[in-house]
This record gives C-alpha cells, structure tokens and sequence, in this order.
C-alpha cells in the first residue's frame, strides 16, 4: 500500500486559466496515510472524480506533484502507478466467465494458478457470486456485473492503492450495505489504502475513516465522521452533513455575545472576527432544546419519522429544524434554547472558535 501526497494540485480543463475560476480542482495539498480508507464526499461537480483520476494516473494535473511513498508518480501511467480503479459503471469482458474476469488481472501478472484460484474463490464468495463462476459475464444483470467489477478491484494484494468511483450506483440498497460492510472488513483486514468517491453521505460515513469533504474544486474539510458532524469547519459541511443539516443563523458577534435578531447568547470565549466578516451561528437540529424556557418560536409544521419529531419552526426571521424525541412535547408557546457546547460561530462561512 502506498501512502499518498497530493502537492499544490490544480487543475483546468482549458488551456491557460487565467483566474482561480478556470480551474475545476482549486489547490489540494494534503497527505493520505498509507493504509487508510478515505470518502470523497461532495455534490456533482465539486471535483470528486477529477481528484480521484489524477490520483489514478487517468488525468494529468494542470499543477502540482503526487508522490507514492515519496516517489513523484506525477508522469506515470495508472499501470506504472500501480493502481486498481473501480467506476461508476461496469467494466467487465462480457464473453468471459465470472471466474474468468476476475482471474485476468492475476494471469496477467503471471501469479501462480493455484494462488489465482484461492484469491478469486475468496472474492467471488465476498461479492455473492459463488454460484455464478461459471456463468457468462454477458449474461448477468447490471449490478452483478458491477459486483465483478468490484471484484477485479478486490481480487489483487499488490495494488498501491484502490480506488471507487461511486462503484454502487447500480446496485440495490440491501446489497449496497452488504458491499460496503465487506469493504470495510477487506480493509481492516488486509490494510488496503482506498479511496472511495461519493455524493451519498451515508456511504462516505459509513465506509470510511476519514472522510474528504469537497465544495467548489477545493477540499473544505478531512475529518472522521464525528468531527464533520459536531465541528464542521465550513458551512457547507454543516449543511451537507446531517438530515437536516446544521441551522445557519445570521449573527452579531461582540466580544462573547451573540445577536441573533432581538435575542443574545452567551459564549464561554470570544470568537475572533475579522472587522466586516459575515457571521453564523450554526447549531445542529439535535442540539435545539424545545421546551418552555428559552427564546421564542413560531412552530410551522412537524414531520413524525418514526423515532423523532422534525419540528420546522420560524426563530428570528429564519427557519431552523429542531429534532425532538417521538414522545417529546410542543409546548403551545414554545421556546427553544441551545446546547452551548454544540454551538459552532463562522465567518466567511470558515469556523472560528477555540478548536477552529
């Protein structure tokens, strides 16, 4: 496995950007650890695939350098870069066998016969396709196909990393959390350094250690799934994270006093903030306390999903979603008030704070 450094990576699609506009993948300079298993979580267009091909060898950056355990690998190809890529959509050869697709990459390095036949029974049985081995690829459905393709992803031990381009789309919700269960345990298993590309929060959350959260070309914020969700570092994260997302609340900061319309909050610190910043107070829904005390309300519907409540409410001339509990009370005249620990202040839509 490889550990994995991204240096002052740019990249455009036309020739000679001439503003931070041109280009599709703003600066990324990070490093990946050799072994760990990473989402790249985002909206359509932020970036996602063009950072994973670049780390694949597909795409050449505009900018920058990537190195494999310090080597450059910024002009090697995916094969020389050593690479297993997985994409949206199946890439099998349809007049081979299931057993025979996955055999390929094996026979193709001249693996010995009896380790290709351990190593593809051992992944056919993973992707639930134990009794399809002989079968014709061609004959298979869309999301066994795409099992095989994650297969020939799986199959080698050898690769420097692996690499999923949002590899469930075609298959079906059962079998999604089936796969993504079994990649989590390949992967503590043999310590296989994966990058996994994602729109869906719940795959990004659920497979990976760290999770690289992208907006607008550029990496926004890397953190465990617990971190995204209690200290987003950017707004967007906080929006993009959660059902609902985090409640953004324009705000007026002074010294440890927060204005939020004709109502203040208290800080235990003094968020410091540029003169002319635009400031928010972000809260997640979990962390609105709905009861008789606190700061006025006007409750405009509530939504029961089964364990709890969504109320939807109008506080200081905006709305905020409050999660309550499926026996919890709405008071006639209700009043919320926050949890201060999970109070979250930004400027520029960037956290700032103690641990900003």
């Amino acid at each position: 496995m490889a550990r994995i450094n991204l240096e002052h990576i740019r990249h455009a699609y036309g020739e000679k950007p001439k503003s931070e506009a041109d280009y599709a993948l703003k600066e990324v300079h990070h490093e990946w650890n050799d072994g760990g298993a990473y989402a790249l979580l985002g909206p359509s267009g932020c970036g996602k695939t063009t950072l994973l091909n670049i780390i694949s060898g597909l795409l050449q950056p505009s900018e920058g350098r990537i190195l494999f355990d310090g080597r450059d690998v910024t002009e090697l190809s995916t094969q020389q870069r050593n690479i297993a890529q997985v994409f949206q959509f199946p890439v099998i050869y349809d007049t081979m066998t299931v057993y025979d697709n996955l055999a390929f990459p094996l026979r193709n390095r001249h693996v010995p016969e009896a380790e290709v036949d351990r190593r593809v029974r051992e992944t056919i049985d993973m992707i639930g396709l134990s009794g399809w081995a002989d079968r014709k690829a061609r004959r298979l459905t869309a999301d066994q196909k795409q099992k095989i393709s994650l297969g020939r992803g799986l199959v080698r031990n050898d690769v420097n990393a692996i690499l999923f381009d949002e590899p469930l789309t075609v298959i079906d919700p059962h079998m999604k959390w089936v796969l993504r269960s079994q990649l989590k345990k390949l992967h503590r298993q043999f310590g296989f350094t994966m990058v996994y590309v994602t729109h869906d929060q719940t795959e990004a959350l659920t497979f990976a250690d760290k999770v690289v959260v992208m907006y607008d070309g550029q990496i926004v914020q890397i953190g465990t799934p617990a971190e995204l969700f209690e200290r987003p570092s950017h707004t967007f994260v906080g929006y993009f994270i959660g059902s609902p997302g985090m409640n953004l609340l324009p705000a007026r900061i002074d010294g440890s006093t927060v204005s939020l319309g004709t109502d203040t909050i208290t800080l235990d610190y003094q968020p410091k903030v540029a003169a002319g910043a635009r400031t928010e107070l972000g809260i997640r829904p979990e962390f609105v306390r709905l009861g008789r005390e606190g700061m006025h309300v006007h409750v405009r519907k509530v939504e029961d999903i089964g364990r709890q409540k969504i109320v939807r409410a109008e506080f200081a001339g905006k709305s905020i979603a409050i999660v309550v509990p499926e026996d919890g009370e709405i008071p006639a005249e209700p009043r919320i008030t926050f949890d201060p620990s999970a109070i979250n202040i930004y400027a520029d839509s960037w956290r700032v704070g103690r641990e900003a």
